[in-house]
This record gives C-alpha cells, structure tokens and sequence, in this order.
C-alpha cells in the first residue's frame, strides 16, 4: 500500500497498490527529468506539480523529510526558472558551467552538516524508521537542485547519487512505481549529462 504509516512500511506491509498520487508522480517526474535534459524551462512549473503530488504520498509512507523537501523544492523551482530564464549575464539566458572548487567545498560543508542536522531532527521529533537514508537524500537532493538551478553539469552527479539510494529505499516503503520511475530517472540523468556536456563543448568551441 502506498499510503500506509510508518510502522506498517517497516514490516514488509500488507496488500500494496499503486496510489493514484503515486502515478501522478510518476508522470511529473518523468516529464520533468527529460525536459531538465533539454534545458526546457517547463520542467519548472511540471515540477512544481510533481512537488504536490509527492508531498502526499511520501507523508503518507512516513518519508517525512523526503516529504518536508518538496515545500522546499517548490521554492526553489521558482528561483530556477527565474535564473534559467533571466539569469545569465546581463539577465539573459543562463547557460551550462562547471561547478568551480570553492562551490564544491560549500557544497561538501553544507552535505556534512544538513544531513548530521536532519538526521538528529529526523531520530529526535518523527516517527521516521529510515532516518539516515531520509536525511542524505533529501539533503543530496537538494544539492543537486541548487545545481540543477545554475546549470552545472556536476548536479547530475548528485541526482545519480541519490536516485541509487532512492530505489531500494522506496522499494522498502512499497512505493514500487516510484522506485521504477527512479530508475527511469537514472538512466535520463545519464542522458542529461551527457546533453549538457555536448553543449558546454560546443559553446567552448564558439
């Protein structure tokens, strides 16, 4: 069952069904990873959608972090479409980069520290039976978003990352379509990466 409570997850649970908000998120999802691949800006109201539709469903299964992200997530949507659109030099379009080594230390500091702080809030204040799990993908999450939102390459690293970690664990809580569409989302982030080095080689070549 899609929507059951935590303890029910961490037994095995009993009799699961796809939810209807589960194949909502199924289809957000997969259209906005494959719009993210081609640098369309649609992937950010499409994934603004996908945030309601999993912020349900992943409270319900007693993911309360993964769940608290897609607030956070919405928010940011707004930013990444603003900076996609607006947000390269003199407001125009913004276009792949690289993530440079100072932004990569910020982003070790920041992954250290947020997934040690969620994790304690997780363990301390929920009922959450895969606190550890919830809080470093959540955290790598949004890590990758914040890439995602200036273009580096580097954030499909991150997505890869936690959609590894992301499979088993919502097989694990019996959210069977989503960890499908993980799945999918693995092999898209590959082909995104690979879009958006051809296109920082090509404008290198310019």
């Amino acid at each position: 069952m899609a929507h059951t409570d935590s303890n029910t997850c961490s037994n095995g649970g009993q009799g699961a069904h796809v939810s209807p908000v589960e194949v909502a998120g199924f289809i957000t999802g997969a259209l906005c990873v494959w719009l993210v691949a081609r640098q369309n800006p649609w992937n950010w109201p499409i994934g603004i959608a996908n945030n309601v539709a999993f912020f349900v469903l992943f409270w319900g299964s007693g993911l309360y972090a993964d769940s608290g992200l897609q607030i956070v997530y919405v928010v940011l949507a707004v930013y990444g479409w603003w900076a996609w659109l607006r947000g390269g030099e003199q407001h125009t379009t913004l276009h792949v980069s690289r993530t440079t080594t100072q932004q990569w230390i910020w982003l070790a500091v920041a992954g250290v520290l947020g997934t040690g702080l969620l994790h304690w809030i997780l363990v301390t204040f929920t009922e959450s039976t895969v606190p550890f799990w919830d809080a470093i993908t959540t955290v790598l999450s949004l890590l990758a978003t914040w890439g995602q939102a200036r273009k580096k390459i580097e954030c499909w690293w991150l997505w890869i990352a936690a959609d590894v970690i992301y499979v088993p664990l919502y097989a694990y809580k019996e959210l069977y379509l989503t960890a499908v569409l993980y799945v999918g989302f693995m092999v898209l982030c590959v082909i995104g990466l690979r879009s958006w080095i051809k296109d920082i080689k090509d404008e290198a070549r310019v």
